[in-house]
């Protein structure tokens, strides 16, 4: 099995009971950074055994690879439905390492989109580190300088499908949720940009910031085609205080 293949079996098994995926995690090293769940092997069992009636239920919709990374976006019902976006980072075959970003599933957004329609498949592969360095340098550039004037550089004018529940598509679609946030006195700040992984015309970055005030983790999925990004999904969620984290290990 290929190490997306082992994600996307455990991610499965959450709803299939199957324990043998459990069997991709190293018993010795599983460092955890949603920080609702204890470290290691343990932590991921306390999860499975505190399932509620019913099970959980798991769809995985997307999964990609970068080296010894597999990103996934799942539809769940894990107490309660949620979209969601794991990483796993693998060494020698096994999982060691599991970051995420959990939200509730709501009704499509302004122009009819899901949170997790779209395209799935995987093309352009040759075009990867190209892919990378665009959405890199538009995090770095637009939503961490701060220079939205320069939006279109990397944001396609003709063809931008949004997933965000609560904005509509094109450029015209985000500048108007801008607008509408501002006026609220909501600002949404990107501080650091984290990781970046790729396959193909797929893109998606972790990174940390501000949302109305609340320490808040961005998890960011683009799709890129012809030189510029062209879909966009996400899962933003607010970081809880250190008070209430179950490991030490930290959000990133």
């Amino acid at each position: 099995m290929t190490n997306k293949e082992k994600a996307i079996a455990l991610i499965c098994s959450l709803q299939t009971g199957d324990q043998e995926p459990a069997g991709c995690i190293n018993p010795n090293k599983y460092i955890q950074h949603n920080l609702s769940v204890a470290d290691g092997l343990e932590g991921f069992g306390a999860i499975l055994k505190n399932a509620p009636e019913g099970g959980f239920k798991a769809e995985v919709v997307r999964a990609f690879e970068d080296g010894d990374f597999v990103v996934t976006h799942t539809i769940y019902d894990f107490f309660g439905p949620k979209i969601g976006f794991d990483v796993f980072r693998f060494e020698d075959g096994l999982i060691v390492e599991h970051w995420d970003n959990l939200i509730p599933i709501t009704p499509p957004n302004p122009s009819g989109h899901t949170q997790t329609d779209g395209v799935t498949k995987i093309s352009d592969r040759d075009k990867t580190e190209e892919n990378r360095v665009l959405v890199s340098n538009f995090l770095n550039t637009v939503l961490v300088g701060g220079s939205f004037d320069k939006l279109s550089d990397f944001i396609s004018t003709e063809t931008y499908i949004q997933h965000n529940p609560d904005i509509a598509d094109g450029l015209s679609g985000l500048g108007k949720a801008v607008e509408q946030m501002s006026a609220q006195g909501i600002q949404m700040v990107y501080s650091k940009v984290h990781k970046v992984l790729a396959e193909g015309d797929f893109v998606f970055s972790m990174s940390e910031g501000k949302f109305a005030g609340k320490h808040t983790a961005y998890y960011d999925l683009f799709r890129v085609s012809n030189g510029k990004i062209v879909e966009h999904w996400d899962v933003m969620a607010t970081i809880p205080p250190e008070d209430e984290w179950k490991n030490n290990n930290g959000k990133f």
